[in-house]
């Protein structure tokens, strides 16, 4: 089961950490000491418009009136 959650980075010492709520470490049965694995996923909006072929400087889509057959 893979869960995905919104946490903000802290500072703990000289290092960063992210906190897991509760229901997910009681759902994945995750203990303390214990190695897990975090992917980091951020919203980039410039990439995905760049994927999707969205650019700023476009034309607002117009529709051709003509009728189908």
């Amino acid at each position: 089961m893979s869960e995905v959650f919104k946490s903000k980075v802290r500072s703990i010492g000289t290092s960063l950490g992210v906190l897991i709520p509760k229901e997910i470490v009681k759902g994945e049965s995750i203990k303390e000491g214990e190695e897990i694995e975090i992917g980091i996923l951020r919203k980039n909006l410039k990439l995905i418009n760049e994927a999707f072929g969205i650019d700023e400087g476009t034309k607002k889509f117009e529709r051709e009136h003509r009728d189908r057959f």
